[in-house]
């Protein structure tokens, strides 16, 4: 685990350099506690991606259990014969 002080962040160009290369996340800790967190947009994007795609799956996976389901075929019939296409 990368963790810096927030007296380190006086250096935000070191900083900036230093973890970005990394791809990571970086612990901010003020008098020992972990206060913040500190990425690179491209890896807090990425992240964010597959925690909103582990969600859907998550949320599909329930739907299958719940049986809140349709047959895909049956379903694609319905709606060409609702909008005529």
């Amino acid at each position: 685990m990368k963790m810096i002080s927030t007296q380190d962040l006086k250096n935000t160009v070191g900083v900036e350099k230093r973890y970005v290369k990394e791809q990571g996340s970086v612990y901010v800790s003020k008098n020992g506690y972990k206060r913040l967190v500190i990425m690179d947009i491209d890896y807090y994007e990425k992240t964010m991606q597959k925690m909103y795609e582990a969600k859907a799956v998550i949320e599909g996976l329930k739907d299958l259990k719940e049986g809140n389901i349709e047959d895909g075929a049956e379903t694609i019939c319905r709606l060409r014969k609702k909008y005529g296409v």
